[in-house]
């Protein structure tokens, strides 16, 4: 089947589910009351960052005192870049490469991704499939920022250097990559970007980075986590196993298994966490929620077990409650398409398509808001408070 199609309900039998516990209800303020009001989720917002961010990720590296931003190679339509950043007394410093459209425009909409250190799959099809629609790329290696060597432990890379008083797993330094990207993108002289049209994206350890990252940012127009399986849109609460149309069998990425080989990524405080899942105040639907009332596309691959397809789908169906209580239901998408853990040309067509919709009124594709599965029961027994 190929993946440009679109799924079909029997694509993933689901074998095995285990709900640990209901999904926690992000109405539900600290002092135990329920919102009644869009006006209080500002304040509620602010609770969840507590735990959605600060548990989940440690406490995240703050506004840099300075962004300069030096010219290393220019032509009509690649452009390179260095960036200074971070403190005065002990700066950071790292590449960003922009590519621009060939159409003609005054100002592009641009996707930002910090999967530069794995450029296999940026293959001049993939890199088309935006700038043929007129919408530009800013990339940037994340590691230059913090290492991603799970034999080095926790704390290596520059950005540790500037911030050290900081708990932020690596996923924190390079999610404060996609903000200094945007900051660099806003000052650059005559840079043609829309600024309120920037996009966030990345794959796996680079799609947690950007469900963080676009959850932080709210200059992030659109955010697009690819395929992140635990730790950003799967489901702690859910462990699954599947079987997938071609015969292969396996089952999802839990917490202790993240743990075990990638504890560096997340916050210190995770690890009591790793094997009691039911305990945790939040799960992923609160970090998908923060990035609300703006828009989340969520994009999975039917047979990528590890990224929890049935956990990434009940989270945001969870994350939708939010989404609707702000007004802002049509902004939340999310697709499967046929084939396993990948970042394909597909899923950047099925972004630009996000774009194109909200921006220019382009219908949506045929392949959205179909599930590969057969559909459990809803993992949670709340939804949004009525709104009058």
């Amino acid at each position: 089947m190929n993946d440009s199609e679109a799924v079909r309900s029997d694509l993933l039998k689901i074998t095995g589910y285990e709900l640990l516990g209901k999904l926690p209800d992000p109405f539900i303020s600290d002092s135990g009351e329920r919102l009644t009001s869009p006006e209080q989720w500002p304040e509620r917002r602010a609770e969840i960052y507590k735990t959605a961010v600060e548990l989940q990720y440690g406490t995240q590296p703050p506004e840099p005192e300075f962004v300069d931003v030096e010219m290393l190679y220019y032509s009509q339509y690649v452009r390179g870049y260095m960036i200074h950043t971070g403190t005065r007394e002990k700066p950071v410093h790292f590449r960003m490469q922009v590519l621009l459209p060939k159409v003609a425009m005054e100002k592009y909409p641009i996707i930002v991704d910090g999967d530069q250190c794995w450029r296999y799959h940026m293959s001049p099809e993939y890199l088309d499939a935006a700038l043929d629609r007129g919408i530009g790329w800013a990339f940037f290696d994340r590691t230059e920022l913090a290492h991603d060597l799970n034999n080095e432990g926790r704390g290596k890379g520059q950005l540790y250097n500037t911030y050290p008083d900081k708990t932020f797993g690596t996923l924190g330094a390079w999610a404060w990559g996609y903000s200094r990207c945007v900051d660099a993108l806003l000052k650059i002289k005559g840079m043609p970007v829309d600024p309120d049209w920037i996009a966030f994206t990345g794959h796996s350890r680079g799609g947690k980075t950007t469900a963080l990252a676009g959850a932080l940012d709210e200059r992030a127009r659109v955010v697009n986590p690819n395929a992140t399986c635990a730790g950003a849109c799967g489901c702690y609460r859910i462990h699954m196993t599947g079987k997938y149309e071609d015969g292969t069998e396996g089952r999802s990425e839990t917490l202790d298994d993240l743990i075990s080989v990638f504890s560096f990524w997340m916050g210190p405080d995770m690890e009591k966490y790793r094997t009691k899942e039911a305990e945790l105040p939040f799960d992923t639907h609160y970090l998908k929620a923060m990035v609300a009332p703006r828009a989340l596309f969520v994009s999975e691959a039917a047979g990528d077990f590890w990224s929890n397809p049935a956990g990434s789908w009940q989270t945001t169906v969870a994350a939708k409650e939010v989404f609707d209580f702000l007004g802002a239901g049509d902004n939340l998408f999310w697709y499967f398409r046929p084939g396993t853990h990948s970042h394909s040309v597909t899923d950047v067509k099925m972004l630009v398509n996000v774009i194109k919709h909200l921006r220019d009124g382009e219908a949506l594709d045929e392949k959205m808001f179909r599930l590969p599965f057969e559909a459990p029961e809803p993992a949670f027994d709340w939804r949004a408070p009525s709104v009058n």
